[in-house]
């Protein structure tokens, strides 16, 4: 009965970070079929659009079963909140992302979101959520690994050093591996990476807007699916007007139909329900500070399914993002600590001080 109740305490404080690591890998496979779903022709603005048409639906009869009885009411104010974070933070950070990967690859796709944890820590700082405490070591450990989990992320895209020559066996002459690489030795230098830098931005403002929206509005899926649905409705606009050929909006069987399914269940209905939960209780920085995980587990799962070389500097820089991750928690870590520390004396003063009032 012991190691039980150990092994559930155990499970309920690591839960957020069981989460989060669940939700990396997730992108990691949106990374990867993605970028071969607009790889093999498909419009970016038609993927989104089918993308938030398959959350939407997924997740519309969850929140109505589970939560028809709390959901708050909508005012007009808040529907603009809810319609506005859609806009910035789903529909156009989407469009920009998919249209990057036409002059990316996947492996680079997912080492620019690593600057998501750096970002959001200024605009937290900026707007006083978070806050720097420069005379402790907790806020010293914060901002030293963001910078070295930024750094990590730029040497595992850029720096190549020579090559690990115990996956040679396995990634010789793949074809798909040899397009990729082909891709990203002549792609565009700035297009590609100037867009994503955008959606990344994007992104990083949806998260700390979901925090106070979550306060109006706790009912977690039923927001959600009202997001997705303003999402889709944003999406067929842009696609629309960017788009006017009918035979680019035909699904097939074929990889595109499971890139917009996969992408649309699994990760905006499933993947964002989690991260909204993770922001709730851990907060908008440390949801954000997870994100270097995909991108380890991208170039892995690239490594042998599609036989890209792996380089020495890809794995320096994985030492630095773990590295980097791993101050980062510690400190935010020690940080929640300190609070509970300071807050308990003061609870203790009040029940002396109502003590005394009573005698």
């Amino acid at each position: 009965m012991m190691n039980s109740s150990k092994l559930a305490m155990a499970y309920e404080n690591n839960k957020p970070y069981i989460v989060m690591v669940i939700v990396q890998a997730i992108y990691a496979g949106m990374a990867l079929l993605s970028k071969a779903s607009i790889s093999s022709g498909m419009n970016p603005f038609i993927f989104v659009v089918y993308r938030q048409a398959f959350a939407t639906l997924s997740l519309a009869p969850f929140a109505y079963f589970f939560e028809r009885k709390n959901v708050a009411r909508l005012s007009y104010t808040l529907i603009w909140k809810i319609f506005f974070s859609s806009l910035i933070g789903i529909t156009i950070c989407l469009d920009m992302y998919y249209h990057a990967l036409n002059h990316t690859s996947a492996t680079f796709a997912a080492a620019s979101t690593n600057l998501i944890p750096a970002i959001t820590f200024v605009i937290a700082l900026i707007l006083r959520i978070e806050r720097m405490y420069i005379r402790e070591l907790h806020g010293w450990a914060k901002l030293i690994g963001s910078i070295v989990s930024v750094s990590g992320a730029l040497v595992f895209a850029f720096v190549k050093g020579p090559t690990l020559n115990f996956m040679t066996w396995y990634t010789s002459g793949g074809e798909v591996g040899s397009m990729t690489n082909r891709f990203s030795s002549k792609g565009e230098l700035i297009k590609g990476p100037a867009t994503i830098l955008c959606a990344n931005i994007l992104w990083s403002c949806w998260g700390i807007m979901q925090a106070p929206i979550m306060k109006e509005y706790p009912a977690k899926l039923s927001l959600i699916t009202l997001q997705c649905f303003f999402s889709l409705m944003q999406s067929i606009v842009a696609a629309i007007a960017m788009e006017r050929n009918l035979d680019a909006w035909k699904l097939r069987w074929d990889i595109n139909l499971l890139s917009v399914a996969y992408c649309g269940v699994i990760v905006t209905a499933f993947t964002y329900w989690l991260q909204l939960w993770s922001i709730e209780k851990r907060g908008p920085v440390f949801t954000a500070m997870f994100t270097p995980l995909a991108l380890i587990i991208t170039a892995i799962v690239s490594t042998f399914l599609w036989k890209e070389t792996l380089y020495f500097g890809s794995v320096c820089g994985a030492v630095l993002l773990a590295g980097g991750l791993y101050c980062v928690l510690w400190g935010k870590s020690k940080e929640m600590t300190c609070k509970i520390t300071e807050e308990k004396p003061e609870q203790v003063d009040i029940t002396l001080e109502s003590i005394k009032t009573q005698e």
